[in-house]
C-alpha cells in the first residue's frame, strides 16, 4: 500500500499506538511538516502529554469514534490486532492503514538516508551521528529509538538532504528503507520469537545490503563471523569501521561497546567528508540517550544506572562499563527479563551475564507481547545464576527489589537497573 501513497499530498494522519518511541518520533516528523496528526494511545505518558503541547490532538481511549472521515492515513504498530476499534473503523471507511516501519519508508526513502542496523547500539550510534552532522551545520533530521539527553526528544527535524534512522530488524521491518549509508553495529541471533537461527537473521541483513541505493556505502565490522555472511555478494562500497577506532577516545559513556558506536559513527561521517577531528569534538561532549546507562541519581550515596539492556551481550557491555568507571566499587544489580521466549533461548547466557555482578537481584519476566508457552521463569534464572554467582536471588516485585536495594547500597557499591520493561521504574523511585 505505501508504494501507491503520495505522502506529499497526505495532510490529516492518525497514529494507533502514538506513545511509543518510534510512532512518536514519526507523528512529529510528519507535525513537523504542516500535516495535522492525531494519536490514541490506552495511557497518558510524558511523551504523550509532550506531543499534545506540541499540537498533536491525543486521544485517551482506543475506540472508534477516534477514526473521523477526514483522515486520510492510519500509521499502526504491529502490535494491534486486526479487531482493533480504530483499526475496524478506518477498514470500513477504506482509509489506508500501514504500519510504522513502512510509514518510515514513505517519509524518509526520498532522503539521503543512513539507516543505523544491528543487534545492539544502534540508538546510541544514531544519537552520535546525529550530533556530529548537527555540529557541523549539516542539519540532519533524525529518528533516534530514545529520547537524546541533550534534547529530551526522540526526534530531529532538519532542513537538509540527510535522514538518519534507526533500522529494527524485528519482522525484517527494516526492509522497508532503502539507505544509501547503511550502519550494521554487530549482528547475534535476537528476537528469537520470530527469528528461528543466526542464519535467518543474516538473511534480514543480507537482503537490507542488497537494497543499498547505487552508490552507497555500507559501514560494518568486517571482521566479524556473523557479519561476513551478509556481505558476500554486496555491490555496495564496505567500510570497516573498526579503521576509525580510538581506545583513548574521550567520552562521556563509558566501555568498549561504546567506543565502538562512535567509530562506527565516525566512518559514517567521514563519507560525507566530515573530518576525524570535527566527528571527535562532537563525540567528546556526547551526553547519551535515556536508559542507555543513563545516571538517575543516588541511593544511600550508590550511584544509580537505568539501562535498556535485555539482550546478554548487551548486559556484559554494560557491566563492563560500569567496572571502568567504577572499579573498586561493588555492583549490585537488578535484572528484569524481556520477553519468555528470549529468556528460554538465551537461558545459561542471561545467567553468566548478569553473573558478572556482584550481588543480582531477578525479577518477573516482563511479558511484553507474549504468553509464557515455555515454562521458563525467573526463579529458575536466579537458581542458575547461583552456578556463575552465588549472591544471586529471585525478587517478586519492584517493590521487592526496592527494599533489598535500600538495604545493601553504600557509598562503596554503584547499582545497575537493566532490562527493557517496566523496571525503569524502579530506578525512578530509588532515586526520588
Amino acid at each position: 500500500m505505501a508504494k501507491k501513497l503520495d505522502i506529499e499530498k497526505i495532510k490529516k494522519i492518525h497514529f494507533i499506538g502514538i506513545g511509543g518511541i518510534g510512532m512518536s518520533a514519526l507523528a512529529r516528523h510528519f507535525l513537523s511538516e504542516k500535516k495535522q496528526v492525531s494519536g490514541s494511545d490506552r495511557t497518558l505518558t510524558p511523551i504523550t502529554k509532550v506531543l499534545a503541547s506540541e499540537g498533536v490532538q491525543i486521544f485517551a481511549e482506543q475506540t472508534e469514534e477516534n477514526i473521523s472521515t477526514d483522515i486520510e492515513l492510519v500509521v499502526y504498530t504491529e502490535a494491534m490486532t486486526q479487531d482493533h476499534p480504530e483499526m475496524k473503523a478506518a477498514r470500513a471507511a477504506k482509509i489506508p492503514m500501514i504500519n510504522l516501519f513502512e510509514a518510515d519508508g514513505l517519509a524518509f526513502n526520498p532522503y539521503f538516508l543512513i539507516a543505523v542496523a544491528g543487534t545492539h547500539g544502534k540508538t546510541t550510534t544514531a544519537a552520535m551521528l546525529t550530533d556530529i552532522f548537527e555540529s557541523v551545520d549539516k542539519d540532519p533530521t533524525a529518528i533516534i529509538g530514545s529520547l537524546r539527553a541533550k534534547t529530551k526528544s526522540n526526534y530531529r527535524a532538519g532542513k537538509s538532504k540527510y535522514a538518519i534512522v534507526e533500522a529494527c530488524e524485528y519482522k525484517r521491518d527494516f526492509l522497508h528503507l532503502k539507505p544509501d549509508i547503511l550502519i550494521v553495529t554487530n549482528l547475534e541471533h535476537e528476537h528469537v520469537d520470530y527469528y528461528k537461527s543466526l542464519e535467518d537473521v543474516q538473511d534480514a541483513f543480507k537482503t537490507l545490503v542488497s537494497q543499498i541505493n547505487e552508490g552507497g556505502v555500507v559501514i560494518t565490522d568486517t571482521a566479524n563471523i556473523n557479519i561476513m555472511p551478509v556481505l558476500e555478494g554486496a555491490t555496495a562500497k564496505v567500510v570497516n569501521y573498526h579503521d576509525f577506532l580510538e581506545l583513548d577516545l574521550p567520552l562521556k559513556q563509558p566501555g568498549m561497546h561504546n567506543r565502538l558506536n562512535a567509530a562506527a559513527a565516525m566512518a559514517a561521517a567521514a563519507q560525507e567528508k566530515i573530518s576525524v577531528t570535527d566527528a571527535k569534538q562532537a563525540l567528546s561532549s556526547f551526553t547519551g540517550t535515556w536508559r542507555r546507562f543513563e545516571h538517575k541519581g543516588e541511593v544511600n550515596g550508590a550511584p544509580v544506572y537505568d539501562d535498556y539492556a535485555h539482550h546478554p551481550t548487551e548486559i556484559r557491555a554494560a557491566i563492563d562499563g560500569v567496572k571502568e568507571l567504577y572499579p573498586t566499587k561493588r555492583i549490585i544489580l537488578a535484572f528484569q527479563p524481556h520477553t519468555f521466549s528470549r529468556t528460554a533461548a538465551m537461558f545459561g547466557e542471561f545467567a553468566k551475564a548478569v553473573g558478572q555482578a556482584h550481588e543480582i537481584l531477578i525479577l518477573p519476566v516482563y511479558a511484553a507481547r507474549e504468553e509464557n508457552q515455555t515454562g521458563v521463569s525467573s526463579r529458575e534464572l536466579a537458581v542458575k545464576t547461583l552456578e556463575t554467582n552465588t549472591n544471586a536471588r529471585y525478587v517478586d516485585s519492584l517493590e521487592s527489589a526496592e527494599a533489598a536495594i535500600r538495604q545493601s547500597a553504600d557509598s562503596e557499591s554503584v547499582v545497575m537497573v537493566v532490562g527493557a520493561g517496566t523496571i525503569t521504574h524502579l530506578a525512578e523511585s530509588l532515586t526520588k
